[in-house]
């Protein structure tokens, strides 16, 4: 069994690869999971390693200098943690070969989207039949590495100098050729393409949520649209599963508003009219204002606005819709792609039983381990970096290994 590199009564935290880890944890260990896996193509997270050559060198590859490995009998899947992030890349100067095992930074959509499936293979088994799966992607151009930064810098909540030249830095060094797959310019679709896979996987697709950002920054471009969203697929293992919308719901914009109105149906605002709440019938009556028969009338002269149906409200709040406007927020730690905090409480409230167990293979800055310490839900979290699970321990204010525990306590 692996060993958690922190673990206390509510929060886990294991380093290593998304599906290795996956595979040593018991099934229906979580009852939501809640995560947003590195996108294709645009940021190198640091985790490769070097090996030959000269320690002393800088280390240069080129541009999209990996190699996909033969297909043949016996030859790992290029999706294979062996072959992840692009594929074993030699240094130009020094002929060191860089292994690097981070999502993202495969060469193709096709093995983006395979490596992705195999997690899925795997949170299959570890999650519980009623429970449900929030996964947030966002899209990406295809251009060539390492072109202009500004697009995937745009995604970036990184705050401050330092966090700001280390994103830059992680995204000039991305180097994945996006134009092999299509001619410059083209949208991926990579968000579809993966929930398509998933589908045929056996997955069930309940909603596609758009996340739109009001504080979206600006884009340089004047041959197409601002891009102001990004998408947070719902996928569950079978028809019946926990859901909690009324954890969720979104209370009425203005209180009910009393109006008089005459037995005609005009507001006149005087008191002989009849009363009656907006959106509820109030007056007792049914539809009609008389008995007599309608050929004694005008078509349609009888009916009386009753409001139900097409204006009735829940007692307890709208259903919020697929439509989400929450703010990008700022973090200040080396992390420079870590979605707000408003995103994983909506998912966790509806789709985590009260007790329950939230995992993110794809734990970054832990942005879903503090949703799910302010729902009071346990947590797991995978990630290939120690560096980031000490920036999510400093966030939560748990101690990192070694070190004394804080004396303020756990983050809110």
């Amino acid at each position: 069994m692996i060993t958690p590199y922190f673990s206390d009564d509510t929060v886990t935290l294991y380093t290593g690869d998304a599906a290795e880890v996956l595979r040593e944890l018991p099934a229906n260990t979580a009852d939501c999971v809640v995560t947003s896996p590195p996108y294709w193509g645009l940021r190198d997270y640091g985790t490769g390693r070097w090996t030959g050559g000269d320690p002393a060198c800088t280390h240069s590859t080129g541009r999209g200098t990996g190699t996909p490995p033969p297909r043949s009998q016996g030859t790992p899947h290029p999706a294979s943690p062996a072959h992840r992030g692009g594929g074993p890349r030699t240094c130009l100067r020094c002929g060191a070969v860089r292994h690097d095992r981070q999502y993202g930074l495969e060469l193709t959509p096709e093995e983006y989207v395979e490596a992705l499936r195999g997690v899925f293979a795997e949170l299959r088994r570890v999650l519980s039949s009623t429970g449900t799966v929030w996964l947030n992607l966002g899209d990406s151009y295809s251009a060539t590495p390492p072109g202009r930064t500004d697009a995937p810098m745009r995604r970036s909540t990184a705050m401050g100098r330092r966090a700001l030249g280390i994103a830059r830095e992680s995204v000039q060094r991305a180097g994945v050729d996006r134009t092999r797959a299509l001619p410059r310019k083209n949208m991926i679709g990579m968000p579809w393409r993966v929930a398509f896979a998933l589908q045929a996987d056996g997955w069930i697709l309940r909603n596609a949520v758009v996340w739109h950002k009001p504080n979206a920054m600006p884009e340089s471009v004047n041959d197409r649209m601002s891009n102001r969203y990004e998408l947070i697929f719902l996928l569950v293992r079978q028809p019946r599963y926990f859901f909690d919308l009324d954890a969720i719901r979104e209370p009425p914009a203005q209180p009910p508003v009393t109006e008089n109105i005459d037995p005609s149906g005009s507001r006149t605002g005087r008191p002989a009219g009849t009363e009656r709440q907006r959106g509820r019938n109030v007056s007792g009556t049914g539809k009609y204002t008389a008995d007599a028969a309608f050929s004694a009338h005008p078509p349609g002269a009888s009916l009386r606005p009753t409001g139900r149906r097409h204006t009735a409200a829940h007692a307890k709040g709208k259903n919020p819709g697929d439509v989400w406007s929450i703010t990008t927020r700022p973090l200040r730690a080396a992390h420079f792609a870590a979605f707000p905090v408003d995103l994983p409480l909506r998912c966790i409230a509806a789709g985590c039983p009260p007790g329950g167990t939230v995992l993110d293979p794809f734990s970054g800055a832990a942005t879903t381990a503090i949703a799910a310490a302010h729902l009071k839900r346990e947590y797991i979290g995978i990630d290939l970096s120690t560096d980031f699970h000490d920036i999510a321990l400093d966030r939560l204010g748990l101690p990192r290994p070694g070190t004394t525990p804080p004396q303020d306590g756990r983050a809110a």
